[in-house]
């Protein structure tokens, strides 16, 4: 990895934004896989604006690799005012923003970040059901309400 990408990650690591569950979201998506490790929620709240749908705030909870933890506070940011069709029209690469390219053996997260994204997307209400208070304690639960898990070895070919 590049010294410039290690300083940005570190520097959002150090203060990510937008970590934690939303309770008022209009939708939630996880993927991820509890074999690897690595496992992403993303939660969305839309808002109208000039008419049209928009992104208003996008949280995230993530469990494993730090990239991942970077790349998705760096995508929630870049996610608001963005319509669902802009914000699915998002590559991996785009979603790191600041971070600049990802190193090719943490591209891998940049995916992770835009799955979880096409999820919540894909996903109409935010689930009645409430879910483990961590993404770590729900691991190994079956999905129940909205909540639309993607394993990763199949969505990305890992």
């Amino acid at each position: 990895m590049t010294e410039e990408f290690e300083d940005r990650a570190r520097e959002a690591l150090a203060q990510p934004k937008n970590v934690g569950e939303m309770n008022d979201a209009d939708s939630v998506g996880t993927v991820g896989s509890p074999d690897c490790g690595d496992m992403l929620r993303m939660w969305l709240k839309f808002t109208e604006k000039d008419g049209k749908k928009v992104i208003d705030r996008a949280s995230f909870q993530a469990f494993g690799c730090q990239t991942a933890i970077a790349v998705a506070s760096m995508a929630t940011e870049l996610l608001k005012g963005k319509t669902p069709e802009e914000a699915r029209e998002l590559r991996p690469d785009e979603l790191s923003g600041d971070l600049g390219p990802l190193p090719p053996m943490k591209i891998h997260c940049g995916q992770l970040v835009e799955q979880a994204l096409k999820s919540a997307l894909d996903g109409k209400d935010a689930p009645k059901e409430p879910v483990a208070e961590t993404l770590a304690g729900n691991l190994h639960t079956a999905p129940s309400g909205k909540i639309k898990i993607v394993p990763l070895e199949d969505e990305m070919g890992s």
